[in-house]
Formats: C-alpha cells, sequence, structure tokens
C-alpha cells in the first residue's frame, strides 16, 4: 500500500525534475532570441493571428493568446487532476502532514504580496502586479533540488511538491477572482450548465473520458467569453474526472494524468517559457531594477517568499499544529523556503493577466521574475549544499 501510495509521486517529482532544465533551456534560447537580429521575427511571429473555423464561428487569436489562453488551459487542467489526486491519496490527504505545506505556502504567498504592495503602494495601476511574486514553479524548483540527489531527505522533497501544489492553486483561486474581466452573465450561466453537466457525469459514474472531453470543449469557449479567464474551464473540467484511490480500481484522473503530463511538461511549459520570457535587454541598467514593478517583483520572490515560508512553518511547528519534515533541520527546511523563490511559469503567466492592459510593463515584469527566480535558485541551491552532507 505505501509503494502505491509513493508510486505517483516518485513519477511525479522524475518528471518535474526533468523539464526544469527544458523550460531553462527554452528560456535561454527566448532571451538571446529576443536581443539579437532574430528578435523581429520573434515578436511578430507571437503576434501573428491564426484563425481556426470561418471569421463568423471560428476563434481568432494571436499565436501568443492560443499558448496563453487555449494550451495552458490544457496545463491547468493536469495541474488540478495533481492536486485532486494529491487530496484524495497523497500527501495532503494526511491532515498533519498536510498543515505544514498549506501553512508555508500560504505564507509564501501574503508576504511577497505585501511587499510588492508596499513598494507599488503610489504607483496606480502597477498595483495589479500583486500576485506575481506569489507563484512557485513546480518545475523549476523540484529541477534544482534534484541536483543535490541524496544529500537532501526525501520528506524535503515531498514538502516542496506539496507546498508547490498548494501554491498553484492558491494561484487559480487569484486568477479567477482578481484577473477576470467584464463579465458575461449569459455566458456565466452556460458555463455553470456544462460544469453541472460534468459533474452529472461523475456522479453517473461514466469512465470515458471523450462524453467529459467534448462538454470540456464548450467550457473553455463559455469560460472564454464569459470574461472569466479561459485558463479556468481547464480546473472545473479537471475537479470532475473521477478517481478511486484503490489501487485494482481503474482511474480515468490518474491514466489522464500520466498521459498528458509528458505532453505538457516538454511540450506546453517550454513553449510557453519561449513564447513568454524573451524581453529586448537594450537599455537595461541597475537603475531600470529599481523601479517599481521589477524590484516589487524581485523582492518579492528571492526575500518575500523565503521569509513567508518559513516564518509561516516555524510558527505552524512551534504550535504543535505541524511537524518537521523527517531528518530535516531549521536551516534545510529555510533553505527550500528560498528555492519557492523560483517563480518563472506562474509568476510569468500572473504578469500577463495583470499587465494586460499596459503591455509595457511586462518588460519589467520579465526582468524582476528572471531575476528574482535566478537569486531564489542559486541561493537555495548553494545553500543546501552547505549544509547538506552526501
Amino acid at each position: 500500500m505505501i509503494n502505491f501510495i509513493n508510486k505517483p509521486f516518485k513519477w511525479f517529482f522524475k518528471l518535474e525534475a526533468a523539464s526544469g532544465l527544458i523550460l531553462l533551456i527554452a528560456a535561454i534560447i527566448a532571451l538571446i532570441v529576443s536581443n539579437t537580429n532574430l528578435s523581429t521575427l520573434y515578436f511578430d511571429l507571437l503576434n501573428k493571428h491564426i484563425l481556426l473555423g470561418t471569421s463568423k464561428f471560428g476563434l481568432d487569436l494571436s499565436v501568443l493568446h492560443w499558448i496563453n489562453d487555449v494550451l495552458m488551459a490544457i496545463f491547468f487542467f493536469v495541474v488540478t487532476l495533481e492536486i485532486k489526486r494529491e487530496f484524495i491519496q497523497g500527501e495532503l490527504s494526511q491532515p498533519k502532514k498536510a498543515l505544514l505545506p498549506i501553512f508555508g505556502a500560504v505564507g509564501g504567498m501574503v508576504v511577497p504580496a505585501l511587499i510588492y504592495i508596499l513598494i507599488n503602494f503610489d504607483s496606480g495601476y502597477t498595483l495589479k502586479g500583486w500576485a506575481i511574486p506569489s507563484a512557485t514553479d513546480i518545475a523549476f524548483s523540484i529541477g534544482v533540488l534534484s541536483l543535490l540527489g541524496s544529500r537532501v531527505p526525501i520528506s524535503l522533497k515531498i514538502f516542496l511538491v506539496a507546498l508547490a501544489i498548494i501554491d498553484d492553486l492558491g494561484a487559480i483561486v487569484i486568477i479567477a477572482f482578481f484577473y477576470s474581466s467584464d463579465l458575461s452573465y449569459l455566458y456565466l450561466l452556460l458555463m455553470f450548465v456544462s460544469f453541472i453537466s460534468l459533474l452529472l457525469l461523475n456522479k453517473i459514474g461514466v469512465k470515458k473520458f471523450t462524453p467529459y472531453l467534448l462538454i470540456g470543449f464548450f467550457l473553455w469557449f463559455f469560460t472564454h467569453e464569459s470574461g472569466i479567464h479561459s485558463t479556468i474551464s481547464g480546473v472545473l473540467l479537471a475537479s470532475t474526472i473521477p478517481h478511486r484511490n484503490s489501487e485494482k480500481d481503474f482511474s480515468l484522473l490518474i491514466k489522464l494524468e500520466h498521459f498528458l503530463s509528458p505532453y505538457v511538461a516538454f511540450g506546453i511549459m517550454p513553449l510557453f517559457a519561449f513564447a513568454n520570457a524573451g524581453v529586448n535587454l537594450d537599455g537595461v541598467t541597475f537603475n531600470s531594477m529599481l523601479m517599481p514593478v521589477p524590484l516589487g517583483i524581485l523582492l518579492g520572490l528571492f526575500v518575500g517568499k523565503q521569509l513567508g515560508v518559513f516564518i509561516f512553518s516555524f510558527i505552524s511547528i512551534k504550535m504543535k499544529l505541524a511537524e518537521m519534515p523527517s531528518n530535516s533541520n531549521w536551516i534545510k527546511l529555510y533553505a527550500v523556503g528560498i528555492l519557492t523563490g523560483i517563480g518563472f511559469t506562474m509568476s510569468l503567466f500572473v504578469g500577463n493577466l495583470a499587465f494586460v492592459d499596459h503591455m509595457g510593463d511586462m518588460g519589467g515584469v520579465k526582468i524582476g521574475v528572471l531575476v528574482g527566480s535566478t537569486l531564489s535558485a542559486l541561493g537555495g541551491y548553494f545553500l543546501l549544499l552547505l549544509v547538506s552532507k552526501k
């Protein structure tokens, strides 16, 4: 039974660790291309519109929006499958073990947001970016942790995975409630009807994915037209996928998670990184890093995440609400907290939503995310290397 419970986690960890390297390569390529003679081609390609269907009945989106609105809905679908599995049979299904990453994730969202707000308090519309430094990139953070191998106890790896998953859940809630535009009540009603239909499929025990997928297509379109970000449709669809936690029972959730995760990890996420990490560095100086947006994101990720995760975790352990991960200590826990400042994918995604009407600020967002994430990766890695034995 123990091996059955640990099996999805081991598979998940190996997948995320490997995809972290691919993500890094994609981001580096994007930075290189956007700062060479190919930059015009790069940005023109992202802004090129592709029509699916006809002019009257179809979707006409830019390449960037096809990636961020359509493909990322699949990303959020898989993320929600992982969250649901963890709450049903994984580490998050055990209250005592779940509380530590829950407290840590809450601190890791609240403190960075407060730091960003303090720096941007008098900057007007830039306050909309408050949630950018609150996110943790699962693939990158686990990828860095995996470089240390057996130096890091498995309990800390589980803690980081669980915290990052809860972090993603928090990001989903933030996107749904704070980054929605003018709402269409007709399409919201159609969204609701679609979601109820999916719940009924689950209730009557439908185990084939085709009916869920067909309704899911309509759900995505209604969500896109409603004013709520279309990626939320992936969350709603995944929450209705049936799961059985017995080893002998068929689970559509696990089947879909195992089938889609490699495509998301090695296809969608690197493509997202390539499309969103490109920023022209001409004219970027140290002073430009002190502008409210990049500075708020940088300090939020590199300072706010580690402080928030550690302080909230420390309090929960001292109050005996949670337990210290086995074979660990305070400094190792703090080092893992530093790694949660690797925001990258989710931070860039939230940045696109926050400044959709002020895309001129996306350069500052990308710089803040890249620098803050890099400092967090290096800081967490070298601290763990210093205090851990082989």
